[in-house]
């Protein structure tokens, strides 16, 4: 899917004419997609479990709302306001985890009636309007940049943010290659792992000199960064992460082995709850506003991008940074198209088709390798 995702940017590349990677729309990009990331980490992990979640763009919208009242109408201190709306969230999600973990109800019918349910309950709360304007520091969480320290046209703090990542890509790397090597594992050519290496410290400093050129690095991806990090940690290097893969992979056998099944279930909706509204107040202070609509369709976006970056319809298999990179192809078509000037009716339509295609792809490569065992 990285593959996939450079062809399209090099695609839109040329059909915008050279508009795609200008350092503002890159920018745009970053901050138009960042709520569909966040709940694209969170799903990733339901999904895995074998789960969906179809109520997380309503939560969102919800906690906007609450958000909303008690920073605009309350005048509620913003940080104060940010901890109870993610801990509203995080009940929203145990309410829901409960239902779908010990009374067992399909997480289907579950999500569905929190769909309705708590978009219901933000037109209520709104009561049919917008609350605004939200604080100008809450505002900066999405559209606020890191400081610079000079005043050079050129942002120092993103460049020099690009020569620490590529260090320390190239020490993890260098690591894990001398670990493989210590158990006697396959490390594979020398040359390709050389060249493998240049190619992505040579992205990372592209990436950021783009960044650096317009107006620095986003607050959000530095948020966004951090949760990757965080998550793909925990997925890959703990109990934690293995046993909702264990669950994912095969319940009955899970709980069999010694897995908690319905305890990690209902934390891993508690945590999308925390999630979904982390996005709601990303949106809300992009948007800097509380609107009965908001959060339309974000768990079709979501889903659509575990799906595009590998984790499969049956659960068991996926990954944060497949998620991550699944939301990007989603983010540069919907950009893309829009630069080239297609409508929404198509653009819509090539999603889906997009969506189906990845989902066949995985069902194909699954049976494919059931049939060579």
């Amino acid at each position: 899917m990285i593959i996939a995702l450079l062809f399209i940017m090099l695609l839109f590349e040329v059909l915008t004419g050279g508009l795609l990677l200008k350092p503002i729309n890159i920018t745009n990009l970053i901050l138009q997609n960042s709520y569909i990331l966040v709940l694209a980490i969170g799903m990733v992990l339901v999904i895995i479990t074998g789960h969906i979640d179809l109520s997380v763009g309503s939560i969102a919208a919800f906690v906007g709302a609450v958000s909303a009242i008690f920073m605009v109408q309350w005048q509620m201190n913003p940080i104060l306001a940010v901890v109870l709306s993610i801990v509203i969230g995080g009940l929203i999600g145990a309410w829901q985890g409960f239902w779908v973990a010990y009374v067992r109800i399909p997480a289907f019918i579950v999500t569905l009636a929190g769909m309705l349910l708590f978009r219901g309950l933000t037109m209520i709360v709104l009561e049919g309007q917008s609350i605004s304007p939200f604080p100008n520091g809450f505002q900066k969480i999405s559209s606020g940049f890191i400081p610079d320290f000079s005043n050079m046209a050129t942002n120092i703090v993103a460049v020099l943010a690009g020569i620490a990542l590529s260090i320390l890509y190239i020490v993890t790397e260098l690591r894990n290659r001398s670990a493989q090597r210590k158990y006697n594992f396959d490390t594979g050519s020398q040359a390709i792992f050389l060249v493998k290496m240049i190619l992505v410290v040579a992205v990372i400093n592209a990436f950021t000199i783009v960044l650096a050129s317009y107006a620095g690095i986003p607050t959000i991806l530095v948020l966004l960064f951090l949760l990757i990090i965080i998550y793909s940690f925990v997925m890959n290097k703990t109990v934690m992460g293995r046993h909702v893969y264990a669950i994912g992979g095969n319940e009955k056998a899970a709980g069999l082995s010694g897995v908690k099944t319905k305890k990690v279930t209902f934390w891993v909706f508690v945590n999308m709850g925390v999630l979904a509204a982390v996005s709601g107040l990303i949106f809300a202070a992009r948007l800097n506003a509380a609107t009965p609509r908001a959060g339309t369709n974000f768990e079709l976006d979501a889903i659509a991008a575990c799906f595009i970056g590998g984790a499969s319809a049956s659960g068991g298999i996926g990954t944060v940074f497949g998620a991550i990179i699944g939301g990007l192809v989603m983010g540069v078509l919907n950009n893309g198209m829009s630069l080239v000037g297609l409508g929404i009716d198509w653009q819509q339509g090539i999603k889906g088709l997009v969506l189906l295609l990845a989902v066949a792809f995985d069902i194909y490569n699954k049976n494919k390798g059931t049939s060579s065992v």
